[in-house]
């Protein structure tokens, strides 16, 4: 009787039990927040916090429910993930350059919101045009609508918010200087635990989000009479469009047996592949109900906290007389500040190339090479923001303990060991890409169904990897925010801003050949090999650059 229990509500216990373990982790956060770190901070990590519920909902299932619902190449979908990702990010670029001119980044920040509410309402919509074996392109064009008003939304929305979170400590550290040296030193020493603080908030949405698509999917298949299984709807597809080859028939078969609830009868082959694409796709659509209401809960609490955040300000000119040398000397530290930022945003083109591979490459790994049949392959995404959650006070711990014995580590040196650790996610699976003897994805497809499941990996590759790249995400991106932070001219914060996530939407504009590089190369370590060797050789340019970047941020 407890196996049945656990059997039918596996996913349900394993968020409970998340939850149980992230909810002191929390209670640690707002404490800290609070004691430590200028008010504010827990208001805009909150508002943030609600956004990125709602986008984690989309994120963990995109790719996979793109190829589910419009039966389209792994390598197609990954495509438009792949610009929908770029658009995200690029997009902040004119949200800041547009708040930085109205100097107004509360109402920015607040349409933002309600734009990306307006496009997860379109997704939510299960229309299929008839049969949803054969989806009509103007629904996949309709769908790639609401994905723009999406990355439209976020680009008002999240660099404007960090820009208000840099502005938080540029004001606190102010405060600071009136109290003396020795308060500034401490002051400024928060500001990289308070953008991983800010972080966290982030990563809470992002372990309960992979949840609720899945959960939603398996409860209306179980309504309909049938049990999830990831293959099913590449073979469905298939089999409707006539493109079966090789030993899929036999798997559609096999599957499809297996898939129907209570040992019940498959029938008419046409039928069930129409009713299974329908059932397992409705699941998802309603999924993005979620994800709109998130987007309406963190505009309600930015707008009831919105006084307690400042807006970033326009630099000051003094009516004082300066010196021709004194503004050639601004005009050097300025210049010199955005080579630095240039600099840093380099390197950080191909760690999100490489990071980013958790919604593409890894994502289709999960559901063909990995043992996942009792949990959905979405779910796995959840390992990266718990990870973030958990190990966070831990490395701002030994942090705080570096400094405190005048060993700190400065900010460019942990972006160059994080792209280290990024590296060593990579070296870890092109390990058991070698020892499994996987080829490529095309050809591990095509075989027969008890060979695949004879060479899959265990889910405890995932959670291995996922560590690896977690930790070398918190040495990267919050302190990659903080760094723009520092070095951004005060005039410039929301621009700059949008550059950093700028440089992540290059990065992201590519991760799609993650999907092609696994699905084409002979062999799937080579694949990985690409990502390890692309993060050692940015480690390397990082470790050149250091002593500049040290002497420029101080």
């Amino acid at each position: 009787m407890l196996q049945d229990l656990w059997n039918n509500n596996r996913m349900v216990f394993m968020l409970i039990a998340i939850l149980i373990v992230v909810l002191p982790f929390l209670i640690y956060y707002l404490i800290e927040a609070r004691k430590k770190h200028p008010k504010g901070l827990i208001s805009a990590a909150l508002s943030n916090m609600g956004e990125r519920f709602g986008y984690y909902i989309m994120n963990a299932v995109l790719l996979l429910f793109l190829c589910s619902k419009f039966g389209i190449s792994d390598d197609a979908a990954g495509w438009i993930y792949a610009v929908f990702y770029f658009l995200i990010y690029v997009l902040s670029l004119p949200g800041g350059i547009l708040a930085d001119r109205l100097q107004n980044y509360k109402g920015i920040i607040m349409l933002g919101l309600i734009v990306m509410a307006s496009g997860y309402l379109i997704l939510s919509v299960p229309v299929f045009g008839g049969n949803p074996g054969s989806v009509p392109t103007w629904i996949l064009v309709l769908t790639c609508f609401a994905l723009l008003l999406i990355a439209s939304g976020n680009g008002l929305f999240k660099g404007n918010l960090q820009a208000i979170v840099g502005q938080l400590y540029d004001n606190y550290e102010a405060e600071a200087a009136k109290k003396g040296p020795e308060e500034l030193a401490i002051a400024k020493s928060r500001r990289d635990s308070g953008f991983q603080i800010f972080y966290v908030f982030i990563n809470i949405g992002g372990v309960i989000a992979p949840f609720v698509a899945p959960l939603l999917r398996s409860a209306l298949l179980k309504m309909d009479g049938f049990i999830y299984n990831a293959d099913l709807p590449r073979l469905c597809h298939g089999f409707i469009e006539g493109t079966l080859k090789g030993d899929d028939m036999q798997n559609l078969t096999t599957l499809a047996q297996g898939s129907v609830l209570n040992g019940g009868q498959v029938g008419d082959m046409a039928t069930f592949c129409t009713n299974y694409l329908e059932s397992f796709n409705t699941g998802v659509h309603y999924s993005f109900i979620a994800s709109a209401l998130a987007m309406l809960i963190s505009f309600f609490i930015f707008v009831a906290t919105r006084k307690s955040l400042p807006n970033p300000v326009k630099k000051i000119k003094e009516a004082t007389t300066v010196s021709k040398e004194e503004v050639n000397a601004d005009a050097k530290e300025i210049k010199q500040r955005m080579y630095a930022l240039f600099a840093v945003l380099g390197v950080a083109v191909f760690f999100w190339f490489s990071f980013h591979q958790n919604g593409q490459s890894l994502s289709v790994f999960a559901r063909d090479f990995c043992n996942t049949s009792s949990i959905a392959p979405e779910i796995w995404q959840c390992i990266n923001p718990f990870f973030v959650i958990v190990l966070t006070p831990i490395i701002m711990m030994i942090f705080a303990s570096l400094a405190r014995k005048g060993k700190e580590i400065s900010t460019p040196r942990k972006i160059a060991f994080g792209m280290f650790l990024a590296a060593s996610a990579y070296i870890f699976l092109i390990v058991i890409a070698a020892n499994n003897g996987f080829p490529s994805g095309t050809e591990f497809k095509s075989l027969p169904e008890a060979m695949k499941e004879s060479m899959k990996a265990g889910p405890w590759v995932l959670i291995v990897t996922y560590f690896f790249l977690t930790v070398s995400e918190l040495f990267i991106s919050p302190l990659g925010l903080s760094f723009v932070s520092k070095v951004a001219p005060t005039h410039l914060q929301g621009v700059c801003q949008g550059w950093w996530l700028t440089a992540t939407a290059v990065g992201n504009l590519f991760i799609a050949l993650g999907v092609t590089m696994l699905n084409k190369f002979p062999h799937q370590w080579q694949c990985w090999a690409v990502f390890a060797a692309f993060c050692l050789i940015s480690m390397c340019v990082m470790l050149g650059m250091v002593k500049w970047l040290e002497r420029v941020t101080k």
